[in-house]
């Protein structure tokens, strides 16, 4: 038996329920609107459920692991043994942990929650599909829609995932085993907390790479830090290498890269990792019957209040552009359902702020100094090394800093970047400084518990006012 199609009405149809379409949902909600969720796959989306959280908690598995067998400097001697099935396992039940939150809070917020795939069928007007054999379809009719169907991983030609030879940024955090080796295509930022999570398992890591560094977007200061390290675990790279194809080769592969004066290269390993970055999810839509068109990139284009060029549409997220990240997501959602519910809500992208989780961790917000520089400022720079903080050392760590990015007149901050441990929890210090409009002396000012990382932020903002007292000012 099919069921037929079915309509029913919404003031809100919020289509992925990813980090920036669940947010946007419980805050409709919240603000008394009939809101419907439909989601195809899992709540929480790729972040929750194969990107952000898996990998994080990976992260800190491994992490422990690492650092109880490179401890002899403390006195510590360890030679941890790994169940990788049994870390994956663990895993595996931190995301089910959220993403069953994530349900409990959008009916605790009396969302609708509809399983399927949406797209459009007119400017007010979407069809669910649902799967399975007979399940049939519906029609929502909405006022008003938020698109927040994310992204996927961009396929290199030739390098098709099949989940054994070729692997997904997703099919590596759920191996069931460490591979004694692997290539891992792509320098990003996805590619380098990989590479160095498998590394410190024990897996002989090579990254080939386009471009003539890791992390393209960071300043070459920043990047030099995250590389060493990299290195100093036995990561190898290769620069100005493009991935060209691959062949079984044993019990292994061979992948082959060719530079720009058409030199190739060979790479033998067990298996292989790409991770060239991701694209925006619109080819399921139907975005024709609203009347929305993507840009050259893929991306909806949106203004502040997340509105795309058709005025009752809405895009948040990874699908709405640059950066992709999943607090970005979030805000917009925010934004979005406020707007909707006829709020004054808009989104400050200057001070959202950016985390890379390799060893050491990347925190960014606002501007760098050559930004600041190009926007017509006269940057003031003040900068903090993490050897001259207690802190960091009692963690055994010394290489990295603080930097923060003012201007010379006003003494207003701009930016920050920050490379060290826990630097995605300092830079949102930071991130509040730019946001709210505050001084160096606002940040210098303020008293910083002792000993702990967090005084770096105090000792830069100083250090750029002629004041730091821990190193020599500039």
């Amino acid at each position: 038996m099919v069921v037929g199609d079915v309509t029913t009405g919404t003031d809100v149809l919020v289509i992925g329920a990813g980090p920036g379409g669940y947010v946007a949902a419980i805050r409709a909600g919240q603000l008394d609107l009939d809101v419907t969720l439909v989601e195809k796959d899992a709540y929480g989306g790729t972040c929750l459920n194969y990107g952000c959280i898996p990998s994080k908690a990976m992260i800190s598995a491994t992490d422990v692991a690492h650092d109880a067998g490179h401890a002899e400097e403390m006195g510590i001697y360890a030679d941890p043994a790994v169940d990788l099935q049994g870390m994956v396992e663990w895993k595996d039940g931190v995301v089910d942990q959220l993403t069953g939150g994530v349900e409990k809070l959008c009916k605790a917020n009396g969302v609708n929650l509809v399983e399927g795939r949406a797209e459009f069928a007119g400017e007010h007007k979407a069809r669910i599909v649902h799967g399975g054999e007979g399940q049939g379809s519906e029609t929502i009719e909405f006022e008003h829609a938020i698109v927040s169907t994310g992204s996927k991983p961009i396929q290199v030609p030739g390098f098709e995932f099949d989940g054994e030879h070729v692997l997904s940024s997703r099919q590596a955090l759920a191996l069931d085993a460490v591979p004694q080796s692997m290539v891992v295509v792509g320098g990003g930022y996805i590619g380098m907390e990989l590479s160095t999570v498998y590394q410190k398992l024990g897996c002989d890591v090579t990254v080939v790479e386009m471009l003539d560094d890791i992390l393209p977007g960071y300043e070459e200061d920043v990047t030099r830090v995250v590389r060493e390290r990299a290195e100093d675990l036995g990561v190898d790279f290769f620069f100005g290498q493009a991935a060209q194809d691959w062949e079984e080769a044993g019990d292994g592969i061979t992948v082959r890269t060719e530079n720009e004066d058409g030199d190739v290269e060979e790479f033998g390993a067990e298996t292989c990792l790409v991770a060239v970055g991701r694209r925006p999810v619109t080819d399921t839509l139907e975005l024709d019957a609203v009347g929305l068109e993507p840009n050259e990139n893929g991306f909806l284009e949106t203004d502040h209040e997340a509105r795309t060029d058709v005025d009752h549409v809405f895009a948040v997220g990874d699908v709405a552009g640059e950066p992709m990240l999943a607090h970005k997501a979030s805000a917009e959602g925010e934004v979005a359902a406020e707007v909707i519910a006829g709020e004054p809500s808009a989104l400050d992208h200057q001070a959202i702020p950016a985390a890379v989780f390799t060893d050491p961790e990347i925190g960014t917000v606002g501007m760098t100094e050559a930004e600041a520089e190009e926007a017509g400022f006269d940057p003031l720079v003040g900068e903090f090394p993490l050897r001259a903080n207690g802190r960091a050392l009692t963690h055994g760590e010394e290489d990295g800093f603080v930097r923060v990015v003012a201007d010379a007149d006003s003494e207003f901050v701009l930016g920050a970047q920050v490379v060290a441990p826990e630097a995605s929890e300092l830079i949102a210090e930071l991130a509040l400084a730019v946001e709210m409009g505050a001084q160096l002396e606002d940040v210098a000012a303020t008293v910083h518990t002792h000993p702990t990382l967090s005084e770096a932020v105090r000792e830069a903002c100083a250090n750029a006012l002629g004041e730091a007292v821990h190193t020599l000012n500039r």
